[in-house]
């Protein structure tokens, strides 16, 4: 969805338009049609329609055009596969073979079969009227954080690949340029956390993961700050991405786990008797560790990412906020959001790496305390 500046001049829309544009905001709605019917600024529609995951990635809108990605809508429903593309939906105000876009509040971003005399409708839907629906309980579409993942993962590829190529033709040669910059980072890793954390005989089997998990995170932290294609979607501020990178390290460390990692959590060593037993106090908290291990790592990957997000386009709002009161209040506030913003995007860059670096330090902090072996 959209916005458009509420007020009476056309001017301050133009100017407002101007300072967005400089904040890379291509999203936006630029308009200069006093005829047209404009929809109110809501701030929290604005920001949340920019940090959750769509079925098409939004370009850019110029005097109510709309230019879009399409991506692909792969639907299972009762025993048939259906697909389309997305542009179907004419961002949302039209269903395609009995599907729509939920507009409600229970199904606002998610994909919809209509019902009853509807469930075959294509074409434009009818504003301000009630529609039967059920959602759809298997939705495979491809979103627009999938399509970002799925380039991500390409770009990863591409440029391990080439150092590989460079390794093996050179491999007697010095590194140099983004290669020598690639090989810092990585010999830090591995020696300021596999080695220290995991140990020096059992690091190398690990540190493939390693590497893979802080350079996969790094990558779309930092292309979820670039605001043009192929940059911009929210990949590692989704619940979802996080809470799988996560599980992925819980079974790592669970399936690596030696056996005295597991008997210290049903019996752990150096703890009063009466702890233990009859009531099994400790080993309770411990399998509480246990699983929040893995919460923590979501949690702190997901909140300050999508955080990052949500204070810059708050910045971004101020300017609409404050154009549709006054014109001088719009020049006034857009230079001092644009500063923020270009704080802001600083600091989220400095945050892309933090994140990515302590996620694999605690991950390779996990793998170590699972394999360590009992001592004597």
């Amino acid at each position: 969805m959209s916005y458009k500046l509420c007020g009476k001049s056309k001017n301050i829309n133009r100017i407002v338009a101007l300072f967005a544009l400089l904040l890379g905001l291509l999203p936006l709605q630029l308009t200069a049609n006093d005829n047209a019917e404009e929809e109110e600024f809501c701030a929290e529609e604005y920001i949340m329609d920019h940090v959750t995951d769509s079925y098409g990635w939004h370009i850019i809108s110029f005097k109510h055009k709309e230019i879009t990605i399409p991506l692909p809508i792969i639907l299972y429903d009762q025993g048939r596969l259906v697909f389309f593309m997305s542009s179907k939906f004419h961002h949302g105000t039209a269903a395609y073979k009995g599907y729509a876009l939920g507009s409600t509040k229970d199904t606002k971003g998610r994909i919809i079969k209509l019902l009853g005399n509807d469930a075959n409708f294509t074409g434009i839907l009818e504003k301000n009227r009630e529609y039967a629906s059920a959602p759809v309980y298997f939705d495979i579409s491809i979103s627009k954080n999938v399509c970002a993942l799925l380039i991500n993962i390409i770009i990863l590829c591409w440029v391990f690949l080439s150092l590989a190529k460079i390794y093996k033709r050179n491999t007697n040669r010095a590194p140099k340029g983004f290669q020598n910059m690639m090989e810092i980072v990585i010999l830090f890793i591995r020696d300021e956390i596999a080695i220290p954390l995991i140990g020096v005989h059992k690091y190398k089997k690990y540190l493939p993961y390693l590497l893979t998990l802080f350079f996969f995170i790094l990558l779309n932290n930092l292309m979820g700050l670039v605001p043009v294609f192929p940059g911009g979607a929210n990949v590692t501020g989704n619940i979802a991405v996080a809470m799988i990178l996560a599980l992925i390290t819980f079974f790592t460390v669970s399936f690596s786990a030696k056996k005295n990692y597991w008997l210290n959590i049903i019996n752990p060593q150096g703890v009063p008797w009466w702890l233990k037993f009859p009531l099994p106090l400790m080993p309770f908290i411990e399998l509480v560790g246990l699983l929040t291990k893995p919460f923590v790592l979501m949690i702190r990957l997901f909140a300050n990412m999508i955080a990052g997000h949500i204070i810059i386009l708050g910045f971004i709002g101020l300017i609409f906020i404050f154009g549709a009161m006054t014109t001088i209040a719009g020049l006034l506030v857009s230079p001092v959001s644009l500063l923020f913003y270009v704080f802001m995007g600083a600091l989220e860059v400095l945050v892309a790496f933090i994140q990515a670096f302590i996620f694999t330090l605690l991950t390779a902090l996990y793998i170590g305390m699972a394999i360590e072996e009992a001592h004597a």
